[in-house]
């Protein structure tokens, strides 16, 4: 499979944490081209402060990361907390990962995205997003010539057919900035969704836990100890057998298109309504005649997605820092 050129677009957060790490450690197939942060799971100071921190415990100080939009475009910013902790990465008994030394990229993630796509070759980047989507929404707003050049867009976000799990109807990440959610879905770029509908059947068990802490290496315990605080929410709320894998599942498909299964539809979003702010409205059955702009993922080979995030965590050294 060819190298994909991708820029990280995230708000870490326990499941981007994930996510980073599985993209830096596939070099061979993924060309990380920048990590852009934004508000969300918590404040943007916590996100940029904590992709720079896994970068550094992946032994990646040479990643670009970049600070993005602190709040969403016209609302206030809703973050999460109650599921990650009050730094976004909290860990259990209240430790938190060390201070980063790396630094901020001087730029701003909005230019940055709009230059990188507007210099590489046409079609040759792929945008991961894995939190709200203000800096995309706001990059397409400021340079709209870059739609057309995006290889493809795929995103964790929404709920086809599924409940929400931050109101009745919506996922945190399209509930956080409705707005953008709409540029980005009526943009005509093509996206792939990876909504609740799939993530929620990649459930970290205690079994998996295990596995990837017996890798033995610095890296594979701090995501196990990071995923057992992460689990506890999802456990607690929802009685699953783990905490489901959101954001890596985005890196999963880039790395191995055959993990997951997709049924293309039209996917628009709820802005006004204050009973369904950020649904996801997708027309499962073809009832409109609203043009398909989605593929959403609605199945997944479980066993396969997560032998080959334990594949990949175990390419760090077992005595890595």
């Amino acid at each position: 499979m060819e190298q994909r050129k991708i820029i990280i677009d995230c708000d870490p957060g326990h499941d981007d944490a994930v996510a980073i790490l599985l993209a830096l450690a596939s070099p061979k197939d993924i060309d990380v081209l920048g990590i852009t942060c934004v508000a969300g799971n918590v404040p943007l100071t916590l996100t940029t402060r904590n992709a720079l921190s896994i970068c550094e415990l992946a032994g990646r100080t040479d990643a670009n990361v970049y600070g993005g939009c602190s709040k969403p475009m016209f609302r206030p910013l809703v973050t999460a907390e109650y599921v990650h902790g009050s730094s976004g990465l909290d860990l259990d008994d209240g430790a938190t990962l060390p201070c980063p030394t790396m630094c901020l990229e001087a730029q701003h993630a909005v230019p940055f995205i709009v230059e990188t796509v507007m210099t590489q070759p046409p079609n040759s980047v792929t945008l991961c997003l894995l939190g709200p989507l203000t800096n995309i929404a706001t990059a397409f707003g400021e340079e709209p010539a870059i739609i057309s050049r995006i290889q493809e867009i795929i995103l964790m976000g929404g709920a086809a057919i599924s409940p929400g799990n931050v109101t009745p109807s919506a996922e945190f990440n399209m509930y956080v900035d409705p707005e953008a959610a709409d540029i980005i879905f009526r943009s005509g770029a093509p996206i792939t969704m990876m909504g609740l509908d799939v993530t929620h059947q990649v459930l970290i068990t205690e079994q998996i836990q295990e596995r990837i802490r017996n890798i033995g290496s610095t890296v594979s315990t701090i995501v196990a100890d990071l995923m057992s605080f992460y689990c506890r929410f999802d456990l607690e709320r929802y009685g699953m057998l783990g905490g489901p894998l959101h954001d890596p599942c985005v890196i999963g498909h880039v790395i191995d298109d055959e993990i997951f299964n997709f049924k293309e539809i039209n996917v628009m979003i709820e802005k006004s309504s204050a009973l369904t702010r950020g649904e996801t409205v997708s027309d499962w059955w073809q009832v409109t005649d609203r043009p398909i702009n989605c593929k959403v993922a609605e199945s997944v080979n479980t066993e396969r997605f997560f032998n080959l995030l334990i594949e990949r965590i175990s390419n760090f050294p077992i005595d890595q820092l």
